[in-house]
């Protein structure tokens, strides 16, 4: 009989909360990245499958909860409407990603101690 092991790998979820909610986490940097490639709140809604009403509503969340900026918007016009990240914004994208992969990276080593390097359990 041979033996297969099954691989294994760990998962981790990360977000911030204030005041015992959730504002910020995978999906809302997804959506503030996606704003940030296509200069729409529009667009980056439909980049991510959620509704242009559902991406309002977790960007006004967020501002108010953590109290910054992070999206100015353009209304239509003759050149169209758009939206851009603020600077702050940029820098809670920064120190998020940075708090992500640190986390991710003792995850990831803490794991392989303990499982082998996910190898067989």
């Amino acid at each position: 009989m041979q033996e297969r092991h099954n691989e294994i790998d760990i998962r981790s979820k990360i977000w911030i909360e204030v005041n015992g909610d959730p504002v910020f986490g995978r999906g809302r940097r997804l959506l503030l990245e996606a704003i940030d490639s296509y200069g729409s709140i529009s667009q980056a809604a439909k980049e991510i499958h959620i509704s242009y009403r559902k991406a309002w509503t977790y960007i006004k969340n967020m501002e108010e909860r953590l109290g910054i900026k992070l999206v100015e918007r353009q209304t239509g016009g003759k050149n169209g409407g758009g939206a851009v990240l603020t600077p702050a914004a940029r820098d809670f994208l920064n120190k998020y990603r940075s708090l992500e992969a640190g986390i991710n990276e003792f995850v990831d080593k803490r794991f392989r101690t303990f499982f082998h390097g996910g190898r067989h359990v």
